[in-house]
């Protein structure tokens, strides 16, 4: 470096200005214009997407930024990088843990401290004693809540309680924090909580003059409502729909974990420079605290910072956050080392939920290997070994106390011991391309992808991380009673004697009434009967919310529908009249009620009954779900 750009950068940190890195200033980004247009267009094309927008930026400015398509199908409004507004989803996170550790490096606030030392009205419960839950804790998935987001979502953003009501309402605490990454909507909820208890104003008030407006970031939002001008220029979010599209309704909510605020494809190049150069506006050190690794699940794998995770790529450092509500999705990427930030941002589902996620990821990919190519390095090793111990069935940590836990039920991840040192795992990626993947051993209890650069790890307690899940997420293994397999075993059995039970009974009544025999405690059948009609109008339910029509499950969830209440009312009615059909099947051996066989086919309905009411429990499908 010459001695004046040496005396300029020194001046440049003295007065606290943005300093451009070293490696963004080689980077060489010529032609990225062309690799992205060469893709994005096919993509929206191919999966049924109205609209995109890319901004890409290295050496301290935006070197592409562009729109594609629609933002609103009906008006034929083009989608615009400078000034469409789409909901941000989760990527609004970082923003939250911005505004924390802004407070933190004001002196206002210790990441260390226990959370309940800046609560007034409420606290946090002493769950596990001498291990409170940390402001850090919020910010790395950490805190050990259960996550809860039924009811936590409106479509009217002029009703949306307060932050302080909203936080109140503290999930059950499920494991001790600190101890298994888990993603959090509660804690970044918390987390933005914190920022209004201590800095004394409210939450969107308080990003908007320490974070947005010294960033320039005019086109961003957290409040709630929105102002006249960002809803007039906000994209619609849509999903395929024919030959056509049909629009999602907007739902909001605690704006700090990412329902509701809405950010540019410009705006968001400006926050990645800001980030990338350490600017001091963001705080002074925060960025570089947001980006270094806070957690790892295991030191040998990527970890969690504040409000982004580590993917890295091809041995370059990458920094990661992602955003998904209906009808958005989006990613944030990250090389710190190069200068280079990425934001690809679609408002469209795809032809299957989650697709337009993959496309961003796949996106993101492809750029950074053109111009971040992978370094010469040797491949370590196979182990060999023997891999049996780390065989089973695997669930997400991330606990769900709500309805939302059934998908654990069908997507499970299965670990299969192959020999050799290997495995083979199903269900880890979140690409539908890849569903199933093959792992060789480099150590102990560490693993690393066949033809990829994936790894995963294994802590020889029941604890799966990496593999790069499609969130911050470990895994856990289910044996026995806790296992999914068991409970579909249970789940389809049950199914089976409700729907023999809904056939066959009113033809046996009818059968036995023809040839003139009376029929002996008919309520008990009857019972049976209406119970299975009420299981089975529940199972039809849900199998019309998440498979006939699962474009629409997401707002059924969020915002409620007719079919969703009434299949739950339905399972809870059930619910409750199986405690009946076990009385009866009691009675009717004691009693002696019917002929053997009669009474063996009402035990096993009654079985039936009871294994499916057992799993629809324990996975949140009867009860208050929307209490």
């Amino acid at each position: 470096m010459s001695r004046p750009a040496a005396m300029l950068l020194a001046i440049m940190m003295v007065l606290g200005l943005p300093t451009p890195a070293t490696a963004a200033s080689r980077t060489d980004l010529r032609g990225v214009g062309a690799l992205v247009d060469g893709i994005v267009p096919g993509q929206l094309v191919r999966e049924r997407i109205p609209g995109a927008a890319v901004t890409v930026v290295a050496g301290g400015r935006t070197v592409f930024g562009k729109g594609y398509g629609l933002a609103d199908v009906e008006r034929h409004v083009p989608v615009s990088a400078d000034r469409t507004e789409f909901f941000t989803g989760s990527m609004a996170k970082t923003i939250t843990a911005n505004a924390v550790l802004r407070l933190a490096a004001d002196g206002k606030l210790d990441l260390n401290a226990d959370v309940n030392t800046y609560l007034r009205r409420f606290r946090i419960p002493d769950a596990y004693p001498g291990r409170p839950v940390r402001v850090r804790d919020l910010l790395t998935h950490t805190a050990g809540f259960e996550d809860d987001v039924l009811g936590r979502s409106w479509d009217d953003p002029a009703k949306v309680p307060s932050l302080e009501r909203i936080a109140r309402r503290v999930p059950a605490r499920v494991r001790p924090p600190g101890t298994l990454v888990a993603y959090d909507n509660y804690g970044y909820t918390l987390a933005g909580y914190l920022v209004e208890a201590v800095s004394g104003e409210p939450f969107d008030r308080y990003v908007e003059r320490n974070v947005l407006a010294p960033l320039g970031m005019r086109g961003t939002t957290f409040a709630l409502p929105h102002p006249p001008a960002v809803d007039a220029a906000l994209a619609a979010g849509y999903r395929p729909d024919g030959d056509g599209f049909s629009a999602y309704r907007r739902y909001y909510g605690a704006t700090p974990s990412g329902v509701g605020p809405v950010t540019t494809a410009a705006d968001m190049g400006r926050y990645m420079i800001a980030q990338l150069q350490g600017d001091p506006r963001l705080g002074r050190g925060v960025a570089r605290q947001m980006q270094a690794r806070q957690y790892a699940q295991d030191p040998r794998l990527p970890g969690m910072g504040y409000g982004f995770e580590e993917w890295p790529r091809n041995g370059h450092r990458r920094v990661y956050k992602g955003g998904d509500v209906s009808g958005f999705h989006q990613v944030m990427a990250l090389l710190p080392d190069d200068g280079v930030g990425i934001y690809v941002v679609y408002n469209g589902e795809g032809r299957s939920m989650g697709e337009a996620t993959v496309l961003a990821e796949r996106l993101v990919d492809r750029i950074v290997d053109r111009y971040f190519p992978a370094r010469p390095g040797e491949r370590p090793a196979p182990a060999g070994g023997d891999t049996s111990a780390y065989a089973g069935t695997y669930v997400p940590s991330r606990v769900r106390g709500d309805m939302l836990g059934f998908g654990t039920l069908f997507s499970p991840v299965t670990v299969t011991s192959t020999g050799d040192g290997t495995l083979h795992t199903s269900g880890l990626s979140p690409d539908p391309d890849r569903p199933e993947q093959d792992w060789v051993r480099i150590g102990p209890g560490l693993f690393a992808e066949r033809g990829g650069q994936e790894r995963i790890a294994f802590d020889g307690h029941g604890h799966l991380a990496g593999g790069h899940t499609e969130e911050a997420s470990a895994y856990e293994r289910r044996t026995g009673i806790a296992s999914p397999v068991l409970h579909q075993i249970m789940l389809y059995a049950g199914l089976t004697a409700f729907l023999v039970a809904f056939a066959a009974i009113p033809v046996i009544a009818l059968v036995r009434r023809l040839r003139g025999h009376r029929a002996t405690h008919r309520s008990a059948w009857w019972l049976a009967w209406l119970t299975s009609a009420l299981a089975l109008a529940f199972a039809a339910g849900i199998a019309w919310l998440f498979i006939v029509d699962s474009d629409n499950a997401g707002d059924a969830i969020f915002l409620g529908s007719t079919v969703l209440t009434g299949a739950l009312v339905a399972s809870s009615t059930a619910f409750v009249l199986t405690a009946g059909l076990v009385a009866f099947a009691a009675t009717a051996w004691l009693r002696r009620w019917w002929r053997p066989a009669g009474r063996v086919a009402y035990t096993l309905l009654t079985l039936g009954a009871a294994a499916f009411m057992t799993v629809a429990y324990v996975y949140h499908l009867v009860g208050g779900v929307f209490a």
